[in-house]
């Protein structure tokens, strides 16, 4: 759809979120592709779970369009032990702003889901179409269905109010400056530490969650900011889409290429007392190639190392990896 009523050296953007991981690669892509206006909301500053902060963030800063990427998120661990506050935030951030960005008149709403939506027996690869064919996997329930839920209040906004707003479901991303805390981190960078923790201590084995069964897809970050950016610019449809890079890895099979790529030469022990989450995920992208141009380009071998390293040169010369 012809979205060339976006006039990027004109508009306001506003990125929710735009101060972490994915959103600071995202805000660089806006700038490059000649978005000059680029607003970051701080959560310092604004508390998007309360309504008044919302408020306040909108009349601050006028946006004429929103890339809300502002979520509270984390891997198994963290949706086992706080799976309330993750439903409700995450709803409660999406589910306000984009009332108050449709009052306000913003121009466009890019909303970012999960692919933790999807039902837990999803058959592979996961189309958008199979979006709604069961419930999802137990331990990302919370945090998935409040992230569900803003798909359907932007069709619902979409059909009465004419509102303009599209909805991105991206896979597990990793990349340079991902967030490696003990408590919150997702599986790449929780591998990356473990590994270079222990061969920095000299230990002969480690340990990770569950048998090492389930598969992943992984997108670099990088990608997934281009994917983002692109979607804003060409975008403009009712349909979900998701953002991926196409293929699948066994938990197993990536421990032991990060052990590899980290210089790890010990064992790995599987803790099957942990869970394994979903059992497999890889993400059907043609929609997003063919509705507005996207195909990742990372070589996952290529981004794992340039991953491995930024923690190396950043964090990674102590014996625990701190």
């Amino acid at each position: 759809m012809d979205n060339s009523w976006l006039a990027p050296s004109e508009e306001r953007v506003l990125v929710t979120g735009g101060a972490g991981f994915l959103g600071s690669y995202v805000v660089r892509r806006l700038h490059a592709q000649g978005w000059k206006h680029v607003i970051v909301a701080h959560h310092r500053d604004y508390d998007l779970v309360q309504m008044a902060d919302i408020d306040r963030l909108l009349s601050d800063v006028r946006p004429t369009v929103i890339i809300h990427l502002a979520a509270v998120v984390g891997g198994i661990g963290a949706n086992r032990a706080s799976p309330g506050r993750f439903f409700y935030e995450n709803l409660m951030m999406g589910t306000h702003l984009m009332e108050q960005a449709r009052l306000a008149g913003v121009k466009k709403f890019i909303g970012i889901g999960t692919i933790c939506s999807y039902p837990k027996h999803t058959p592979v690869p996961f189309r958008e179409d199979d979006l709604w064919q069961g419930y999802p996997e137990e331990t990302n329930a919370p945090y998935g269905l409040a992230k569900k839920m803003l798909l359907v209040q932007a069709q619902a906004y979409r059909e009465q109010y004419g509102f303009n707003a599209i909805h991105l479901l991206p896979v597990n991303l990793y990349g340079p400056e991902d967030n490696f805390d003990d408590e919150s981190s997702h599986v790449i960078p929780a591998l990356i530490k473990k590994c270079i923790s222990a061969r920095n201590a000299g230990h002969a084995e480690l340990t990770a969650w569950g048998d090492g069964s389930p598969t992943r897809e992984f997108l670099y970050v990088e990608d997934a900011a281009e994917a983002i950016v692109l979607a804003t610019e060409r975008y403009d449809k009712a349909e979900p889409v998701n953002i991926g890079a196409g293929f699948e890895i066994s938990i197993r099979e990536l421990s032991e290429l990060v052990a590899e790529l980290s210089g790890f030469h010990g064992q790995i022990a599987w803790d099957t007392s942990k869970p394994n989450g979903q059992p497999r995920r890889c993400l059907d992208t043609s929609r997003a190639e063919q509705q507005f141009g996207f195909r990742a380009s990372t070589d996952f071998r290529t981004g794992l190392r340039r991953t491995i390293d930024w923690y190396e040169q950043t964090r990674g010369s102590s014996p625990d990896g701190s």
